[in-house]
């Protein structure tokens, strides 16, 4: 993991001020940071396709990956901003996906669905977004059954040369953002539940990173 922060205290980010800042980027999102992370999305969903079964995605926003996860899996997508939702909902019914399952409102730090709910979870440019990303990572562990993958699709900070200093700059800003530009790895790294398995750049400039972890424990065997 050369290259990126290590440590560095993350800005706050109150759930309120994160619905107000995506209540303000919802009409615009898709035609902006959209177009941003669309290759990333199609990245991110090809190997989400890998897998088969009940998947969750948080911090759905306007649901940009929907259409393309494959029907094998039957997808419940959250979202703690109702604005974004609602343009997911949209999404959905234009695309005439059959696997959703369910697009709810709540929070990723503190999900209403019991344990090992999901086969896979995936996250995607969202823990720089959500008022407490550790609690959001083992929140994710939790509601994936072991034996299980967790995706996650997310911006890092590097320590040096311009972007480090672009990071760096725009921190203070972060809850107008509403998203939080200097984010260290290892923020991620530390849920017992979870093993890192693979790293990947992401498109485009690798600018992303794709991280996929294996939900530790043992598989239930059937009756």
């Amino acid at each position: 993991m050369k290259g990126f922060v290590l440590n560095t205290q993350l800005h706050a980010m109150p759930a309120a001020e994160v619905k107000k800042a995506y209540k303000r980027w919802a009409p615009v999102y898709d035609a902006t940071f959209g177009k941003l992370v669309s290759a990333g999305v199609e990245q991110a969903t090809a190997r989400a396709n890998a897998f088969s079964g009940r998947l969750l995605d948080a911090g759905v926003g306007t649901g940009l990956a929907l259409p393309h996860y494959g029907p094998q899996l039957s997808v419940t997508g959250i979202d703690l901003s109702a604005d974004m939702l609602s343009r997911a909902r949209v999404r959905a019914r234009k695309a005439g996906s059959s696997n959703i399952e369910a697009l709810v409102e709540m929070d990723a730090c503190a999900m209403d669905f019991p344990d090992a709910s999901f086969d896979i979870a995936v996250a995607m440019y969202v823990l720089t977004v959500v008022p407490e990303p550790q609690k959001a990572i083992a929140e994710l562990a939790r509601v994936t059954r072991p034996g299980g993958t967790v995706l996650i699709v997310n911006h890092f900070s590097v320590e040096t040369g311009l972007r480090g200093a672009i990071e760096k700059g725009l921190a203070k800003q972060a809850t107008k953002l509403g998203w939080r530009p200097e984010f260290p790895v290892d923020t991620l790294l530390h849920c017992e539940q979870l093993r890192l398995v693979s790293i990947r750049q992401v498109k485009p400039m690798g600018f992303f990173t794709m991280l996929e972890f294996r939900r530790t424990g043992q598989v239930a065997l059937s009756a």
